[in-house]
This record gives structure tokens, C-alpha cells and sequence, in this order.
């Protein structure tokens, strides 16, 4: 019996360590690579081709709607799907919409990924409890509210409703900087800073700058933590 090749991506490696375990119970799974980060990601997959990828949305570097960007962009064989510590239907259908063949949140039962595991191998798609073909995932698509559908960018990128400006201004929000640091790093005026933050704040839907800092983190769009470059090592 052939069996479904698999690489795990994720960059806590107990997490990792317990899906590549419970894989290692079925008989038609093999996993034949892990990764921590988002370019490792890339990296394991051309050199293995597996049929399926597991990534993890918050990646450090890349994360993981970037990486399974990288994947279709390159039309790699391999399926992706994406796993998230917080399930949000927007991201949901930005992720599908962007090329992803299954997302589930990272409490999903081990039973149910290994199902999840077979249905995409077998060129299904996978939301929530829904199994699709493509005709039945465009017509899912169609299907959603306006408000999930809006154009907050291309499909294939990080589902941000901010500008690239303003997601710089929210990554040093999040790390605790005042207005005027911010201001200084960006070399932009104080007044614009606080522009950018009152927008960041009404796009969000949140009322102070902690709650931005803690959707941002949630949604694995800023890291506390970057994980060094080389570059920066050698400096």
C-alpha cells in the first residue's frame, strides 16, 4: 500500500513531535520531514515533494499563509493545510481563497486531522466539517458574506485589513513602543504616527493600542520574538 507523505511544520517542536507521534500509528502515513520556520519550510519541500504539508500559520519569518503562497506560486504537487491556534472565518476563507487545501484549528482531535490527512491527499478540501471538490469550494466561496470577502489583499498573502505602513506601525505598537519612537524609527512625523494608530484601531474594531497588540499577536501576524538573521548574527 502506497503510502501519504507528509511534512510537519511547526517551530515548537513538542507540538511537532506529538503530530509526527501520532501519525507514526497509521498505516498509510509516512512523515519524511519537519520544519521550525517558514524558509526551512520551503526548503524541505521542494528537496522531498511530500503529498501533504502541515504548516503552521504563526511561523517566525515566513509564516505559514506565506510559505503555502510560495508552494502554489511555484506549483509544487504538494497539498497544504494550515493549522492555527485561533480560528477566524475571515482568515479561513482568505487562507482558501489563497490556495490552502484544508485549515483547522490546532485543538483539532488526532483522529480528525489524520481524516483530514486522507480526504486532501485524495484531492478534497477540507473546512471545518465540510469536505469539497473545487466546484463545491467555489461555490463555498461564492457563498460567504461580503465582509469575509472583502479585497483586504491578494489571496496569497497574510490576511492583513492594513496597509503596509500600518502594519509596521502595529508591529512596533506591539512591542511596546511610544508614538514618538515609532515616529523616529519610521522617520515619519508624531502626528502621522498617531493618524496611522487611530486607523489601525478602527480597521481592528478595538478600542486601545493593547487590544491591537493582542490581535495582532493572536492572528500570528507579529512575533514578540524575531528569530535572528544570519546577517544579524554576524553583526
Amino acid at each position: 500500500m502506497a503510502k501519504i507523505t507528509i511534512v510537519v511544520v511547526d517551530d515548537h517542536p513538542l507540538f511537532r513531535q506529538g503530530v509526527v507521534d501520532s501519525f507514526s500509528l497509521e498505516q498509510d502515513l509516512e512523515v519524511i520531514g519537519q520544519a521550525a520556520s517558514g524558509e526551512e519550510a520551503i526548503s524541505v519541500v521542494r528537496d522531498l515533494n511530500p503529498q501533504v504539508a502541515i504548516i503552521d500559520v504563526n511561523l517566525p519569518g515566513m509564516n505559514g499563509q506565506q510559505v503555502m503562497r510560495q508552494i502554489v506560486s511555484e506549483k509544487l504537487p504538494t497539498r497544504v493545510i494550515l493549522l492555527t491556534a485561533y480560528d477566524d472565518h475571515e482568515q479561513v476563507v482568505h487562507s482558501m481563497r489563497g490556495g490552502a487545501a484544508a485549515y483547522c484549528a490546532k485543538d483539532v482531535l488526532p483522529e480528525k486531522l489524520v481524516e483530514t490527512i486522507r480526504d486532501v491527499a485524495g484531492g478534497k478540501y477540507v473546512v471545518g466539517e465540510q469536505i469539497l471538490d473545487l466546484p463545491d469550494l467555489e461555490h463555498w466561496l461564492a457563498e460567504q458574506t461580503e465582509n469575509a470577502m472583502k479585497p483586504y489583499g491578494d489571496p496569497g498573502e497574510p490576511f492583513y485589513p492594513l496597509s503596509e505602513r500600518e502594519m509596521e506601525v502595529l508591529t512596533f505598537v506591539t512591542k511596546g513602543l511610544s508614538n514618538k519612537e515609532i515616529a523616529s524609527m519610521l522617520r515619519i512625523s508624531h502626528q502621522t504616527v498617531k493618524n496611522h494608530v487611530t486607523s489601525i484601531l478602527r480597521k481592528l474594531g478595538v478600542e486601545d493600542r493593547t487590544q491591537a497588540a493582542i490581535y495582532a499577536l493572536r492572528r500570528g501576524w507579529v512575533r514578540l520574538y524575531q528569530q535572528k538573521t544570519n546577517s544579524d548574527s554576524q553583526e
